[in-house]
């Protein structure tokens, strides 16, 4: 590029090549940074490049837009258009199935990432192994055992605790019908009456008659 031109030439290439409409203002933030152009510059190459013919400008309200001359590039016949159209619609249909591969591939590295490590699987095994001889040990301790229950000494257990149990609801209501026959004549209430007595009542020490 020569100090003549004040980059002419540059960005007369950088809109042929891009083939889009841009304004002054684009170009020149598109090429201010990398090249150095100053905006002045720009706008003087710009409208110099439209007078020579060698870009189109449109006028759009106060801002001027700037393209390539269309004349200078090759027709596309229909074929070549289908063609393109093919294409892209092959490459779009890619772009989604590796989209959804990506996808994929996140949500099994996340769940990868939530998993235990090596190191911490070997350790969780040997602790697991750690309980297991614990609860053998364990098992074997109570099979060797001397002093088991037998049936006939659990059976004995139960009918003893089943007659204990019909002995104190029979005492419990005996009590009871007693204390009902002497609150028919008493003048206070039946908690007074327990506790001019000292009676204390299964139900004040919380303890429930069990089921036989």
């Amino acid at each position: 590029m020569s100090k003549k031109d004040n980059g002419a030439s540059l960005i007369l290439s950088y809109i042929n090549e891009k083939n889009r409409p841009y304004s002054a203002q684009d170009v020149f933030c598109n090429l201010q940074k990398q090249h150095g152009l100053g905006k002045t510059a720009v706008v003087k190459a710009m409208e110099l490049l439209a007078l020579e013919g060698k870009i189109k400008e449109k006028t759009y309200g106060k801002q001027k837009i700037y393209f390539a001359d269309q004349a200078q590039f090759e027709d596309v016949n229909d074929a070549d258009l289908q063609a393109m159209d093919g294409q892209t619609s092959k490459l779009s249909a890619e772009v989604q199935s590796l989209t959804q591969t990506c996808r994929q591939l996140d949500a099994e590295q996340k769940e990868l990432n939530s998993a235990l490590t090596t190191e911490e699987i070997k350790s969780e095994i040997q602790k697991l192994k750690a309980e297991c001889a614990g609860y053998r040990a364990r098992m074997e301790k109570i099979k060797s055992a001397t002093n088991h229950v037998t049936p006939a000494e659990k059976e004995k257990v139960y009918k003893e605790r089943d007659v204990y149990v019909k002995e104190w609801k029979k005492r419990k209501r005996m009590a009871s019908d007693m204390m009902n026959q002497i609150l028919e004549g008493y003048p206070k209430s039946k908690k007074e009456f327990l506790a001019e007595v000292g009676v204390e009542t299964d139900e004040d020490c919380k303890v429930v008659v069990p089921s036989t």
